[in-house]
């Protein structure tokens, strides 16, 4: 049997969750409890994220390898390598690469900002080794060049490499003391805890991923002595796996913005991570690190949502390792449309965990991501099935708020239109089921806003509509839905005008979250008019529906949180 990567991450799965439970249960046990269900189930997801997403990697994890392979492989030949002394020199090669790699990703800003994220948890457990990054292919690839034109075969190239991933996994644990002459030769869970502390003595220290004895050769090495404080020297705050990935990023993105000398823009990528030029440093100064005053990120999380946050990640975890089994026989684009799906869902199980969205909140999400999926990938009965749905947990959601009667009547036309669309022969009666739900919305903006407060943002949508009537009509729209689709678009341009003239008297974001859906709202109605009566769009269901629901959770979530004018 011909198991892929991702298959055998799917079969290692199992042990991986019953060894940290074990390690959770020892902790309770002699009362020193290293788990936090927010921690862990935010590494977990980072490290299912960080699986899922090899689908848009593959090029650069293996066609790179396997092209320099092929072009400039000057070593020995097949035959050497999988001999066991091939073997075992391959992984001994890996890890002398992996240390290279790995200490560049902590003494190069751009590659800390792919690595920083196993390093976010102030936690240290079997879980922290999970936390994975999603990015770390990007450049990654260039360390590994070396074992190619030696001559290594990316079979055997894939298979080093997972077992020294593997092997990694039992060293980031608290509850396993220093391990004598172990600890000298190799990585070890005393060794790997040093590497994690933010401590000023262990900061940049033991990179081995197998073998330490780099770090004794290259004089990065440094005993436990101390005890360790883990995370980072600017902790992320968030359970937000996409933030997550993304922070070094950003920070680097708005350094190089910022900053008026043309070489450091490009510096700032390059120089060590903390290093800021010098006017941006001045403009935009941090305050200096101090370990004291240091505070865990946990915010208050209630028993019932803690339960209902796990039961989500179990079902998660269920749809992830569904996902990898499979993965490697499905086209390109099913797997970015369940890829889609699935990271939609992980967002929203941290926003849960993190207090940022309710439960009705999040099971409307799921409902969205899997009603655009069914539909993109033409699975009709569950699209029947949850295209409705998603709206009835829409109306949920306004139960008990103030002043949501024209709210209510916006999602029942959305509902109605919905339901309307998915059948053969109703576009009419969808449409006007649509063109109602945009005036309730226009009706509910007013409320707490004058109309049209920005008369820039009224002329801009017009502007918008008008051009994309236009493109309609030379497009070849009938002669008969001319006035439809002309009243249709003007409602939605005022819908997204009073939005947006809304945000510029309110000033808040759940306004500006409001005036972001009413755009995205046009953009939805674009690409289905386009794709209607134009020309057919690669993949439309996939850019309308997903346009379309993240409009409808954006001014839903935002107007249910909207403070009285």
């Amino acid at each position: 049997m011909n198991l892929s990567p991702s298959q055998v991450i799917v079969l290692a799965t199992p042990v991986f969750l019953l060894l940290i439970a074990a390690e959770y249960a020892y902790g309770r046990a002699k009362g020193r409890n290293t788990y936090r269900l927010n921690d862990a189930v935010n590494s977990i997801s980072l490290g299912m994220l960080s699986e899922v997403t090899k689908v848009l990697t593959l090029l650069l994890r293996v066609g790179i390898y396997t092209a320099v392979y092929h072009a400039a492989a000057m070593g020995p030949g097949p035959e050497f390598w999988t001999s066991w002394y091939g073997w075992l020199l391959a992984l001994v090669f890996y890890d002398f690469c992996y240390y290279w790699l790995h200490r560049g990703g902590h003494e190069v800003a751009v590659l800390w900002a792919a690595h920083v994220v196993h390093h976010q948890s102030e936690d240290y457990n079997l879980s922290t080794a999970l936390r994975q990054t999603s990015s770390g292919a990007l450049l990654g690839w260039l360390f590994y060049v070396p074992m190619a034109v030696a001559g290594v075969p990316p079979i055997v190239f894939a298979v080093v490499g997972l077992i020294d991933l593997l092997y990694q996994f039992w060293i980031h644990t608290e509850h396993v003391p220093q391990l004598g002459w172990f600890d000298r030769v190799f990585a070890s869970p005393s060794n790997h805890r040093v590497h994690h502390a933010v401590n000023d003595r262990y900061l940049d220290k033991n990179y081995g991923g197998i073998l330490i004895v780099w770090d004794r050769l290259f004089g990065s090495f440094k005993e436990e002595d101390e005890t360790c404080v883990y995370g980072t020297r600017s902790p992320l705050r968030s359970w937000d796996p996409l933030w997550a990935n993304g922070e070094v990023y950003w920070a680097l993105l708005k350094d190089s913005w910022h900053t008026r000398r043309w070489p450091d823009k490009l510096r700032v990528w390059f120089k060590p991570p903390g290093w800021r030029p010098a006017d941006v440093a001045a403009r935009f100064p941090k305050p200096p690190f101090d370990a004291a005053a240091l505070q865990r990120f946990d915010p208050p999380l209630a028993p019932a949502t803690a339960w209902l946050a796990g039961l989500q990640f179990v079902a998660l975890l269920g749809g992830v390792a569904a996902f990898l089994w499979q993965v490697d026989g499905w086209p390109l684009a099913t797997a970015c449309v369940w890829l889609l799906a699935l990271t939609v869902s992980l967002w929203g199980v941290g926003a849960l965990l993190q207090g940022r969205i309710s439960a009705t909140e999040l099971w409307l999400i799921e409902a969205c991501a899997l009603a655009t999926a069914s539909s993109a990938l033409g699975l009709r009965e569950l699209h029947l099935v949850f295209k409705p749905l998603a709206m009835v947990i829409a109306l949920a959601l306004t139960w008990g708020v103030p002043r949501a009667l024209w709210l209510r009547l916006a999602l029942f036309g959305s509902l109605a239109g919905d339901v309307f669309l998915m059948l053969p022969g109703l576009f009419i009666p969808g449409l006007v089921a649509f063109l109602l739900a945009h005036i309730a919305y226009i009706v509910r903006l007013r409320q707490d806003a004058p109309w049209f407060a920005s008369r820039r943002a009224l002329a801009l949508t017009l502007g918008v509509g008008a051009l994309m009537y236009t493109v309609l009509w030379l497009g070849g729209l009938p002669a008969g839905l001319r006035g439809p689709v002309a009243a249709y678009v003007v409602v939605i341009a005022l819908m997204a005008a009073q939005a947006l003239g809304r945000a510029s008297v309110r000033r808040d974001q759940a306004s500006v979250l409001v005036a972001v859906g009413a755009c995205f709202f046009m953009l939805s109605d674009t690409l289905l008019a386009l794709n209607r009566f134009v020309t057919p769009l690669p993949m439309a269901q996939l850019g309308v529906l997903a346009t379309y629901y993240l409009a409808q959770c954006l001014m839903v979530g935002g107007l249910i949180r909207s403070r009285p004018a």
